[in-house]
């Protein structure tokens, strides 16, 4: 067994993971590894084809492939050292990190330790779907899998339940290889994606989308022969006169994403019930002192660019950490969400230093106002015209802002 030390260990190979390797190395760092269990980087935008991605980073409406290549050719112009293959078995408090990789089973001493494992999707199981277990059942982003890098073609009649946004994306694909997509169907009384990708993969393909309407039952034996849907009420308990049998030999699930945290829990991080992420302070620092947490394993976000973002900023934070602990500020200003909000990144932050606020609201609102509030002395505030929950809300925040704040209180005024 091998036994290695390094400065900054980076677990995920992704465009958290790339871009938090690149930033730790432009500030100085030499010593850094990046874990990636594919057999190359990049991460889930190898399989997203379609193009939107780098309007922010880039100003340029680029694929995933081709936002990913960027950062792929930088980081290894920068000549970062990487582990493909590699599978990271363990994490404990300590920072120590046990592989299993294509030269052995691998023991690895970090300095500070970037958490940037991305997402799972949610499974048939784990919506606990009654009915048969055929065949012709994909979570969205296997399927996506199988079209765009495989070329396999999974069905020619299809149903998606869940209106995330990789369930639009693939109905759009489907429809675009030939499928009949018969319609999207969502519990909620609104889209969970953004508002453009129900647009431009729905309304421009006339794909029908059903809101407070759900799967009930899978039909068929050895291959899916259709769904039994029908619309909720307000408890999204099913209206039994609304039950009908929808035909189709495909479903497709986007029924939400799952934060990869496994190892964050066996080194005893703290997650967030609402996010399933880490509980991070305005250095992206969990309670463990030297293991960050950035991407989507942190929180979902909708843009790629806003991952980028956040990593680069994990990056620079994890070099302050090794080379002058003392930089990083006790974080003693809480953060708690108020009136229409779902959740704030960071819960906890020193107030020594301007941060973004990243929130979601619990339901759609117009013309209204993001307030983040010291007692009755107001922060800072962002007007809005639309707020919804598919679109995470970003708000910058002084230091000057806050000093001597003990709590900080985050609404949203209509």
């Amino acid at each position: 067994m091998q036994l290695v030390k390094h400065d900054l260990v980076i677990i995920g190979g992704g465009p958290a993971g790339l871009a938090a390797a690149i930033s730790a190395r432009k500030n100085g760092l030499k010593d850094i590894l990046l874990i990636e269990r594919d057999k190359i980087l990049g991460g889930i935008l190898n399989q997203c084809i379609h193009d939107g991605f780098g309007l922010h980073t880039f100003n340029q409406a680029l694929t995933g492939p081709e936002y990913a290549q960027r950062f792929i050719d930088e980081f290894y112009e920068l000549g970062i050292e990487v582990m493909l293959e590699t599978i990271v078995l363990s994490l404990d408090k300590n920072r120590n990190i046990s592989v299993s990789s294509k030269n052995g089973f691998i023991k690895i001493q970090a300095g500070a330790v970037i958490l940037s494992m991305g997402c799972r999707e949610r499974t048939a199981g784990a919506i606990s779907l009654p009915g048969t277990r055929p065949s012709g059942v994909y979570t969205a982003g296997a399927a996506q899998n199988f079209v765009n890098l495989q070329n396999i073609m999974i069905g020619s009649h299809v149903v998606i339940l869940g209106s995330g946004d990789i369930g639009l994306i693939m109905a759009r694909r489907m429809a675009l290889e030939g499928a009949k997509v018969e319609a999207v169907f969502e519990l909620l009384p609104t889209p969970s994606g953004l508002a453009r990708n129900v647009q431009q993969c729905l309304n421009d393909y006339d794909i029908p989308l059903f809101l407070s309407t759900s799967v009930f039952e899978l039909h068929g034996n050895e291959r899916l022969t259709g769904v039994s849907v029908a619309k909720v009420d307000k408890d999204f308990q099913m209206i039994e006169d609304t039950k009908r049998v929808v035909p189709c030999d495909t479903l497709l699930l986007s029924v939400g994403l799952i934060p990869e945290n496994e190892l964050s829990l066996g080194a005893g991080v703290n997650l967030e019930t609402t996010t399933n992420g880490a509980s991070v302070d305005d250095n992206y620092m969990t309670n463990v002192p030297g293991i960050f947490s950035c991407g989507n394993v942190l929180h979902v976000h909708d843009l790629v660019d806003h991952v980028s973002g956040e990593a680069a900023l994990v990056g620079q934070c994890a070099v302050q950490y090794l080379h002058q602990k003392s930089l990083l500020k006790e974080p003693s200003i809480t953060i708690e969400t108020k009136q229409d909000v779902r959740y704030v990144l960071p819960q906890k932050v020193s107030g020594k230093k301007d941060f973004t606020l990243s929130l979601r609201v619990t339901r759609p609102m117009h013309n209204g106002v993001v307030m983040i509030k010291d007692n009755d002395r107001k922060v800072a505030r962002k007007k809005m015209v639309r707020l919804h929950p598919a679109e995470m809300i970003r708000v910058k925040v002084k230091a000057k802002n806050i000093e001597n704040a003990k709590k900080l209180e985050v609404s949203v005024q209509c």
